[in-house]
C-alpha cells in the first residue's frame, strides 16, 4: 500500500480492544448495505467483488496481528477529556479516528487510487465509522477507553471496554443478520438528519453517553440490570453507524 494516507510513521499506542467485536461491526455493515443506492452498490461491487460491507467491516481488526499495520492502531479511537473540546485537547501527532475518517473520505472521493489501494481504504473506512460510534472509542484519556476498568460481567472477569465491544451485543444471542433486522427501522426524515451530521458530531455523541457507560455499582459486578439500562444505547449507536456509513458511501460511489 503506497498511497499517502499510509505513509505516516509512528509507534502504535497501546489499546487492547476490538471495537464493537465482530458481530457489532457486521451489524453496522449490514445496515449500511440495506441503505445503499443501487448505483453505489454497483460501484462498490466493482471494488469489493462479492465481499459484503458486513464481512469487510472487521478487516482493520484482522490486520492488527500483522506488525506492518501496527502504525494504524491509533486510528481506532480518539481522546476528548471530560470538560474539554476536541480542539482544546489537541489532535495527536499520530492521528486518531476523527482524522482517519476525514482523510479516508477525501481520498476516496478523489478517485486517485489503484484498485488494491482503494479496496484497502474502503475497508478501513467501513470499520472506523463503526468504531467512532462505540462510546468508549472516544475516551476520556484516563483508562484506555475503559480497558483499565476491571469488573465482573455475568460473574466472569472482564473490563468495561469489552462489555461495550461485545458483551452486551453477544448477550442478545442473535446472529448479525438477525440483530440488524431487529434494529433497522428508521424514518426517512431521521435518515436525512443522521446523514447530515459530521465526523466530529459523531464523536461528541459518543462523549455524551460516557456518564451512563461509567455508571457502575461500587462492587463493579454487572449483569442483567446493566444490559437493561444500556441496550437501547448500543442499538442506537449501531443503527446510527450503519445509516451514516451508507450516507458516506452513497455520496462517494452513488
Amino acid at each position: 500500500m503506497k498511497k499517502y494516507f499510509l505513509v505516516i510513521s509512528f509507534l502504535a499506542l497501546s489499546l487492547q480492544c476490538f471495537s464493537w467485536g465482530q458481530t457489532g461491526h457486521r451489524i453496522v455493515g449490514q445496515i449500511a448495505e440495506w441503505n445503499l443506492t443501487p448505483k453505489a452498490r454497483r460501484n462498490i461491487a466493482k471494488i469489493m467483488g462479492n465481499e459484503s460491507l458486513a464481512m469487510a467491516s472487521n478487516y482493520m481488526d484482522f490486520i492488527k496481528s500483522d506488525p506492518k499495520y501496527r502504525h494504524l492502531n491509533p486510528w481506532h479511537y480518539a481522546t476528548i477529556p471530560t470538560g474539554k473540546t476536541y480542539e482544546e485537547a489537541g489532535t495527536p501527532e499520530e492521528g486518531d479516528v476523527i482524522v482517519a475518517i476525514n482523510r479516508l473520505m477525501v481520498e476516496l472521493e478523489s478517485k486517485n487510487f489503484s484498485m488494491e489501494d482503494e479496496l484497502f481504504a474502503l475497508r478501513c473506512l467501513i470499520h472506523l465509522i463503526g468504531d467512532i460510534h462505540q462510546p468508549l472509542h472516544v475516551g476520556n484519556g484516563e483508562d484506555r477507553g475503559g480497558n483499565d476498568v476491571e469488573l465482573e460481567y455475568f460473574w466472569e472477569k472482564s473490563n468495561l471496554h469489552r462489555v461495550w465491544d461485545s458483551g452486551i451485543i453477544d448477550a442478545q444471542q442473535l446472529s448479525y443478520t438477525e440483530y440488524a433486522e431487529s434494529i433497522k427501522y428508521v424514518e426517512k426524515d431521521e435518515i436525512k438528519a443522521l446523514q447530515s451530521s459530521n465526523v466530529l458530531d459523531w464523536a461528541y455523541e459518543s462523549v455524551s453517553y460516557r456518564d451512563k457507560v461509567y455508571d457502575l455499582p461500587e462492587n463493579k459486578n454487572i449483569n442483567y440490570r446493566y444490559n437493561f439500562d444500556n441496550l437501547a444505547i448500543v442499538n442506537k449507536r449501531l443503527l446510527q453507524a450503519g445509516i451514516r456509513l451508507a450516507g458516506v458511501l452513497n455520496r462517494i460511489y452513488g
